[in-house]
């Protein structure tokens, strides 16, 4: 079994301060150890019909799905949640294992 992501897919409302949000979440997942790595990105290259209105993407990375339930329930991510929900128009949720197929070489 490999590592466990949450991968988060999200288009905000309008007028929503967004490097608000990514700072915050920023903070979240440095204060909480069970994640084990978390990148996000806004989109700026698929077609408006690929894309269907989605505008950001967050990926949290943990070493087991035991540490995704832990963070799940740590008092921090519910009251991050609450703010970043109030802020968004559209999400998908994917939470799984992950089966690694290639490793990236030693830089």
């Amino acid at each position: 079994m490999g590592e466990f992501k949450h991968f988060v897919i999200v288009k905000f409302k309008e007028g929503v301060a967004v490097e608000d949000l990514t700072k915050g979440m920023e903070k979240l997942v440095s204060d909480i150890d069970a994640v084990k790595s978390c990148e996000w990105g806004q989109d700026i290259e698929s077609l408006d019909m690929l894309r269907q209105g989605f505008t950001h993407a967050f990926l949290m990375t943990f070493s087991k799905k035991e540490d995704f339930v832990a963070f799940q329930s740590h008092p921090n991510h519910v009251e991050f949640s609450a703010t970043f929900s109030a802020a968004i128009e559209k999400i998908v949720v994917l939470d799984f294992s992950s089966t690694l197929v290639k490793k990236a070489p030693p830089a």
